[in-house]
């Protein structure tokens, strides 16, 4: 008998069960909003609420208990760095569950998985551009040669481009080898 014993087992077994969590929060963490079946929507975001709970006090040994129990260093840094602070003056409540129509195959009940606030992906701080280095005279002469030559050759591409396509244009495609050419003349029969 399973007295007071209140998580869903979710048809696995607890080694897989806690795999299984542990995945869906680190996807919860980096997407901000996962779709899952409502029974793991539900476990998940009670599993969830506990992490961010810890995340907010942000002690050392918080951190080693978030990484414990998440198994990854990037997932433990977003979590108090950046979901954290945004639930400073909440007491609970971080995740919620949105329920959606059935799933096709097996008509499982489906759910999104979000945080309640709006939580904003960290801005990349932006590459500087290279100063660019001076080339010296003679190369800048060879290209100055060389640019009559690739605008005649550029104009030539242009006319062939904008040349109205013959039947004929068509049936040279399908005459092309590889495996598609010959796919395609197994199913006319040729």
């Amino acid at each position: 008998m399973r007295h007071l014993k209140s998580k869903r087992k979710l048809g696995v077994k607890s080694q897989h069960r806690k795999a299984l969590l542990c995945n869906l929060m680190r996807g919860l963490v980096f997407h901000k909003r996962i779709r899952t079946t409502l029974c793991r929507a539900k476990e998940t975001s009670s599993y969830a609420d506990k992490m961010v709970q810890l995340a907010k006090r942000g002690d050392l040994h918080a951190r080693r208990l978030l990484l414990a129990r998440l198994r990854s260093e990037d997932v433990v840094r977003i979590l108090m760095r950046d979901i954290a602070p945004q639930f400073k003056s909440r007491n609970g409540g971080y995740t919620r569950v949105l329920r959606l129509n059935a799933r096709p195959g097996d008509a499982s009940p489906m759910a999104f998985l979000e945080f309640t606030e709006t939580i904003a992906a960290p801005s990349r701080p932006e590459k500087k551009a290279k100063p660019k280095k001076a080339k010296p005279e003679g190369e800048k002469k060879l290209k100055e040669q060389a640019k009559p030559e690739a605008k005649a050759k550029g104009s030539e591409k242009k006319a062939a481009q904008e040349a109205p396509k013959t039947p004929d244009d068509k049936k040279e495609s399908e005459k092309k080898g590889g495996f598609l050419g010959a796919l395609r003349k197994f199913l006319k029969g040729d």
